[in-house]
């Protein structure tokens, strides 16, 4: 699920100034610890990898965030927590996340099968 799926244009959000404070000015800081609820004016994409927002700020200046850097807030103003789905929930993928390997450096360990194997799940597992 995208930015856009969850907010529209003149939506309130929140800023997580924790996430953000490194790259703004004093005076964006300053507006938002006046006021960190604001409102969404415009989507913008970010860096090829996301969609980020235009925040119209307590200040009445307009500035761009991540889509990370922002909390949504429903018609109350309440925060509205994300939901984690865990897609992966079948005994298979837990199997496979817990699969450690040890690198072999031995001849007649690297051509054994299983290890080969053991090696290969290990490699592939954060495909699947």
């Amino acid at each position: 699920m995208t930015i856009l799926d969850k907010v529209k244009i003149g939506n309130k959000v929140k800023i997580n100034l924790d996430l953000t404070k490194d790259r703004l000015t004093k005076e964006t800081i300053e507006a938002i610890n006046i006021s960190s609820e604001c409102t969404i004016k415009d989507f913008k994409i970010t860096d090829g990898k996301g969609i980020g927002v235009i925040l119209h700020l307590s200040n009445g200046k307009e500035e761009w965030f991540f889509e990370n850097e922002i909390q949504y807030l429903d018609e109350k103003g309440n925060i509205i927590k994300e939901e984690t789905k865990n897609e992966n929930n079948n005994l298979l993928f837990y199997a496979l996340r817990n699969i450690n390997y040890e690198p072999k450096t031995k001849t007649n360990k690297l051509l054994n099968p299983i290890n080969f194997i053991t090696w290969l799940i290990f490699s592939l597992k954060d495909i699947l």
